[in-house]
């Protein structure tokens, strides 16, 4: 983005200051903590911190489209500052109180200084924020531009929450739902009262318990800037924006979009209601949080807080030019995430989401830059990994890493720290080639389903560090990996030339939408195997959110900025493909049972009573898997319950193109009944209890690219 004209200012639509306003407020010295705006009875303590800075203006608005301040208050060094800090106790100051502030000091980019006091900054540490007046591209030239900055609202934290607290379920017991929290009620089928928003996601929390789901994990609610991509739809219409929201404005406040009445402050208030509503009905919430870059992107990037702060402490700046930033995020600039300063404020959020807003864990997208050191080089002993790793306030958070970054560290199986899950890419590469079907790799795929010990277990690591996915937001959906062979992005833009290239995907044989009955029969059943598969691994399964009723964005592999129905939840899908979504509903209710199917260890061959192993591998024939053939397609195991009186199971995975027999193996006390057979018509597909077929002789038959699994009864 280039600097504007700075004699050019678009249209305001806000309003100056009443004259009339509120009287001016009796300024305090104030204290250095807690950074952010603290409420009390009788006003707020403000406080920054910034190393460089020679001078900072406190800026109070009243309302949300006051043009100008009704009171400009100027820290005193000799008073106002302590260190490094800057801070102020305002009296009379009340919640709703609108607020921002000018920083002085050095322009010197040598040093990588950026000090500009026409720009006008939110507070890094602000609760809420406002950007009605905002323009992104007033913030990016030397010009003033508090006609038309953003503002942070002063918050009232108080809230009763009746009890709440969160839920701390074992890692081991989660089967986790990414979800877009706007994309999942803001289209018109959804039928809420308040569309893509927090109070939306309380009306569907009926359909996610039913799903049987126990955690969501929501895509970035930290506040962002939607007109951070602002470039032409192809097909005509709103231009395209941020969707996704992978580029923080504010790392501790709720984003104003997805709230009702943002003007008033109501962020908080509107997230925790989400929040107690979801734990009422025992489902988690982890938030998909982003520390490895912000939204003021690079040289020629908006000022909006930590540029103008402490640009040369918060960002990895180019060695020989410290006017240009390292990259490693690709997004244009990349947080100094093992600073001090930056680990303070990284440890801070995490806390106050935890512990004030009762959020049970964290995703961290781009986790592996937080394992940079000054040097940008990877540590081995990354302060803020480790304090997260050991922190006794976080310690019944649940904590994932994306244990990658764009610069190419990729770091799974080795991520720093012990209790950290990561999301497993290499399981989703693995079963996709797998039920593709690709030949030769049965090994490969019996290690994913117990829990990738050979990534895991060397390093001292459990089973539960891996998070199992086949889809997540970024690439096809569950319908897209069955019915393309190839992306098709051209809606976002940039000529097909975004998203991955590689998907490990097949269409059945027709690329896109069909009304061939053969075709369409065959993606509902290959679905169908990735979530049995899925479902029946050892790991923390994750499904994305619309993959149970065949969701679709019609081949786009990189949906970031779509805000449309191409990548909004379509309501409609629920009633068009029930079986499917009982299916999945079974599956997922089968693994809560079962609690052979969720083990927090790796399997080590034990056997029970009835003579059966922990883990046992086979092929067509008993203990014959073929993990050394290079043209197999089929596998078969079995589980055998080591506690309580639960069912054992044996399942067997043909993906070959011809119906086979697989032997089933003996045992003492019991008899095998065919529960699931993803080649048969719901409800046959997954019988209902009592509804078991019983198996006859000592093998079973499976069709073709199919899954069928037996209990024990």
């Amino acid at each position: 983005m280039s600097a504007v004209d700075p004699g050019v200012r678009p249209p305001s639509t806000g309003k100056p200051a009443d004259p009339l306003g509120p009287t001016m407020h009796l300024v305090e010295n104030g204290r250095t903590h807690p950074l952010g705006a603290s409420l009390d009875a009788q006003g707020v303590n403000f406080s920054v911190w910034s190393e460089f800075a020679t001078g900072v203006e406190l800026l109070l608005f009243q309302h949300h489209d006051d043009l100008d301040p009704y009171q400009v208050i100027k820290l005193n060094p000799k008073f106002n500052k302590t260190f490094q800090f800057w801070h102020c106790y305002v009296r009379g100051v009340k919640a709703g109180t609108f607020y921002a502030f000018r920083v002085d000091g050095p322009w010197d980019l040598v040093a990588g200084q950026r000090f500009n006091r026409n720009k006008v900054l939110i507070d890094p540490y602000a609760r809420a924020t406002n950007s009605y007046l905002w323009n992104r591209g007033d913030a990016c030239g030397p010009a003033d531009n508090v006609h038309t900055s953003q503002r942070c609202v002063v918050v009232d934290e108080s809230y009763d929450w009746e009890g709440d607290q969160p839920l701390n379920r074992r890692m081991s017991e989660t089967i986790i739902y990414e979800m877009h929290v706007g994309g999942f009620t803001k289209s018109p089928t959804s039928g809420v009262a308040y569309p893509g928003t927090f109070a939306g996601v309380i009306e569907k929390i009926p359909y996610l318990k039913e799903l049987g789901i126990t955690a969501v994990e929501v895509l970035p609610v930290f506040d962002f800037d939607p007109h951070e991509i602002d470039k032409p739809n192809p097909a005509g219409g709103t231009n395209l924006s941020n969707y996704w929201g992978y580029s923080t404005v504010s790392f501790f406040a709720p984003h104003s979009r997805y709230c009702v009445s943002p003007s008033s402050g109501t962020h908080q208030r509107e997230f925790r209601n989400m929040v107690k509503a979801l734990h009422e009905a025992g489902i988690e919430v982890i938030l998909d949080v982003v520390f490895n870059h912000t939204s003021e992107g690079n040289h020629e990037g908006p000022m909006i807080n930590f540029k103008g702060f402490g640009n040369s402490t918060y960002y990895y700046l180019w060695p020989p030019d410290h006017q240009f930033y390292m990259d490693y995020s690709g997004c244009g600039n990349t947080l100094n995430c093992n600073h001090p300063i930056t680990e303070k404020m990284i440890i801070e959020c995490l806390e106050y989401w935890h512990e004030e807003m009762h959020v049970d864990g964290f995703r961290f997208d781009e986790g592996s830059i937080l394992s940079r050191g000054p040097d940008g080089a990877p540590m081995s002993y990354p302060p803020v990994l480790w304090h997260i790793e050991l922190s006794e306030k976080l310690a019944d958070c649940k904590i994932i890493a994306e244990a990658w970054d764009a610069a190419g560290l990729y770091q799974i199986g080795y991520f720093p720290g012990f209790r950290w899950a990561e999301w497993n890419g290499m399981y989703r590469d693995g079963v996709r080639r797998f039920v593709r079907g690709d030949r030769g790799i049965v090994g490969l795929i019996a290690s994913r389903i117990a829990g990738s010990a050979d990534i895991y277990e060397h390093s001292g690591r459990l089973a539960v560090n891996s998070i199992n996915f086949i889809t997540c937001h970024d690439g096809f959906t569950l319908n897209d990996v069955v019915s393309y062979n190839h992306k098709h992005n051209d809606a976002n833009g940039e000529g097909n030339r975004d998203g991955n290239d590689q998907n490990d995907s097949w269409n059945c044989g027709i690329e896109g939408e069909t009304d061939d009955p053969e075709v369409e029969a065959l993606r509902r059943r290959q679905i169908k195997n990735f979530a049995a598969i899925l479902l029946l691994s050892q790991g923390v399964p994750m499904i994305t959110s619309g993959d149970e009723v065949r969701r679709t964005q019609h081949g786009n592999n990189n949906a970031y900025c779509q805000d449309s129905e191409l990548s909004w939840f379509d309501w409609t899908l629920v009633e068009k493909n029930q079986d499917l979504f009982r299916f999945f509903k079974q599956m997922v209710k089968l693994r809560r049972q079962t609690g052979a199917l969720h083990r927090v260890r790796f399997l080590r061959g034990e056997v029970n009573e009835r003579g059966l192993h922990d883990i046992e591998w086979h092929g067509c024939s008993l203990r014959s898997p073929g993990f050394g053939d290079p043209s197999s397609g089929v596998l078969a195991f079995t589980i055998g319950n080591m506690v309580g009186p639960g069912p054992d199971l044996h399942v067997v995975l043909n993906m070959e193109d011809q119906e086979l027999d697989f032997e089933t193996p003996p045992m003492t006390g019991r008899s095998w009944y065919r529960l699931v057979d993803t080649s048969q018509p719901s409800p046959a597909d997954f019988c209902d209890p009592g509804d078991e077929v019983a198996v006859a002789g000592n093998s079973i038959k499976a069709a073709p690219r199919s899954v069928v699994v037996l209990i024990s009864k």
